[in-house]
């Protein structure tokens, strides 16, 4: 299979936070941010497997500063990390006033994506090629942070066996 670079899956997208969008005090949902992240990540997630995929999970999720209507909400996402039928996509998240220019990094994220095939069930995916140093740091910090997820994975595991619910 041949490999893919991270540029050719990379995506950049914006929306406009709407009153829709909000609270009373024109705070933009969690929620709703956390929606187009999933989104942002996901398109990036289908241009490297060039198949569909589901979202496994998403780590910490920290909010720096809000996001008020009439923002432009610009997020920044690529794949940091492939493995062999999971990848992970690492995404930034920006909001920018669009009459003064003023631009806040407003949070940043890593979600972990699965590709299916016609079947539904997990495919092979094609190997990341990594070319800049940028890209290479991120590529190995993912790699750590698939360990962590792994053995925290496990824990969990083995934490609720024999049990009938959490």
């Amino acid at each position: 299979m041949e490999g893919k670079k991270i540029s050719e899956s990379r995506v950049i997208m914006g929306q406009v936070m709407n009153p829709e969008n909000a609270n009373p005090a024109g705070n933009v949902h969690g929620g709703d941010i956390m929606k187009l992240i999933d989104t942002a990540c996901g398109v990036a997630a289908t241009r490297h497997a060039r198949g569909h995929v589901v979202t496994a999970s998403i780590d910490r999720m920290d909010f720096h500063h809000p996001v008020y209507v009439g923002d432009l909400l610009i997020l920044k996402a690529s794949v940091n990390y492939v493995g062999k039928k999971s990848m992970e996509v690492g995404v930034r998240v920006e909001a920018e006033n669009p009459i003064t220019g003023e631009k806040r990094h407003t949070g940043s994220a890593y979600l972990t994506f699965v590709a299916l095939d016609a079947n539904k069930r997990p495919m092979l995916l094609p190997p990341l090629i990594v070319e800049t140093e940028q890209e290479k740091h991120r590529n190995q910090e993912a790699a750590e942070r698939r360990q962590m997820r792994l053995a925290e994975k496990k824990k969990e595991k083995a934490k609720h066996e024999g049990k009938d619910f959490c």
